[in-house]
């Protein structure tokens, strides 16, 4: 009976070392989790978060002379749908009219006052000239008569012969000085008309210009296509009600859907990686059973922050090899950009491997005790790690760190 009790004890102590050593817990009650080395090919790769869109487009233009006629932003008043698909010379846009009417209207009223300040020049010019010449008559009938009476005086005294040739010399310079004096008078005429009719053919053309300006205010569509709205600086889509700048007056797009590219950011800590050529696959998320390949083709040299975000971003452009139908400009991607690919290597996942800054070791068991296993790491991706020495295919390590863990032994590369 006592052999069998203490029996009974040897293999109670026995499950309790086995509880302790593989079913027990740490202090905070988590249990400890293993996980093998695996064996194959690993790829190192930066998942991005993208958005579709065209890689070439036409832009649907608003009026180009807005900077002609002094208008700097105009509001938009009614737009179409977007992803409406339009046809050549279709509406897509009306433009809210108001200044630029208003503007028509001052010319209007401008004009007026030249064509009557230029009526006004005519007529004061006119009448100067004509008293102008009406004098220069008078003065020649008395030249005349200045010498039809030197003619007279022939036969009078030497000083009456005298006085009138001297009375003929003053007429003839009153005369001269007259005439030259006309000569001006005309041309500063013409020139003052001249100049009262460019102010008047300026505000004529400005009238013009207006109104040819204003003609473009209904925008339409200059080539079949999808109809889709431009985006601000901010990345915000213009919309009834926005405004359009006299620099930059695009209303919307017609993206060519028949060559898709996706537009994504990756954060300044993952940029150094990425360059142009580098293959990418890309998903949609409003298709997760579509697949496409791309490449990358534009890898932005400055960073950026964008709304909302703390951290510096950079923008990379992936060209899509291939598309399909159902894909729509503003989808979402999901791009993973392949940094580098590796064939039959050991990988653990990265919270399996610890170290210092001399270092690395995975924490494993070997029956009933625990140890420190030296490890030689390589390159890492988002979740695990290549493992170069140390350990080989099946080997198990633990998923965290262990009770009294400092006291465990480490064995190097050597003694595996």
């Amino acid at each position: 009976m006592k052999k069998k009790l203490w029996i009974a004890l040897g293999i109670v102590a026995v499950l309790l070392l086995i509880f302790v050593f593989f079913g027990g817990s740490k202090d905070d009650g988590e249990a400890i989790i293993e996980v093998k080395v695996k064996s194959g090919s690993f790829k190192v790769e930066v998942n991005t978060t993208g958005e579709l869109q065209a890689e070439n487009s036409t832009k649907i233009l608003g009026p180009s002379g807005l900077r002609m006629i002094r208008i700097w932003n105009v509001k938009i008043s009614s737009l179409i749908p977007e992803g409406s698909v339009v046809d050549s010379g279709e509406w897509v846009a009306t433009l809210d009219k108001t200044e630029a009417t208003d503007k028509l209207k001052d010319i209007e009223s401008e004009i007026e006052v030249k064509q009557t300040r230029y009526t006004n020049s005519l007529l004061d010019t006119t009448l100067e000239l004509r008293g102008l010449r009406d004098n220069l008559i008078n003065l020649e009938y008395a030249l005349e008569e200045s010498k039809i009476k030197l003619e007279q005086s022939k036969f009078e005294p030497p000083a009456t012969i005298r006085q009138e040739e001297i009375n003929l010399s003053k007429a003839k310079r009153t005369f001269a000085q007259a005439l030259e004096s006309y000569k001006v008078k005309v041309e500063q005429a013409n020139a003052k008309m001249q100049e009262v009719n460019i102010q008047l053919n300026k505000e004529l053309r400005n009238r013009e210009n207006v109104a040819k300006v204003l003609g473009k205010f209904e925008v339409m569509a200059p080539k079949p296509g999808m109809v889709i709205y431009k985006r601000d600086w901010n990345g915000n889509k213009l919309k009834e009600g926005g405004q359009i700048n006299a620099w930059d007056p695009v209303v919307a797009e017609l993206p060519d859907l028949s060559q898709m590219m996706s537009k994504t950011f990756v954060n300044e800590i993952d940029i150094s990686k990425v360059s142009e050529g580098q293959v990418v696959s890309i998903g949609v998320d409003a298709f997760p059973e579509l697949q496409f390949d791309g490449v990358v083709t534009s890898v932005a040299n400055i960073g950026e922050q964008l709304p909302g975000g703390d951290a510096k971003v950079f923008e990379v452009l992936i060209k899509m090899n291939s598309t399909d139908s159902l894909l729509k400009p503003a989808m979402t991607t999901n791009n993973s950009i392949l940094i580098s690919a590796f064939e039959s290597v050991l990988s653990l996942p990265i919270e399996a491997v610890f170290g210092n800054d001399s270092i690395n070791w995975v924490y494993q068991s070997a029956g009933l005790s625990q140890f420190k296993q030296q490890v030689m790491v390589g390159v890492a991706n988002e979740n695990e790690i290549i493992i170069e020495k140390g350990l080989i295919k099946g080997d198990v390590v633990m998923m965290s760190v262990p009770e009294k863990s400092e006291k465990l032994e480490l064995k190097s590369f050597e003694e595996k």
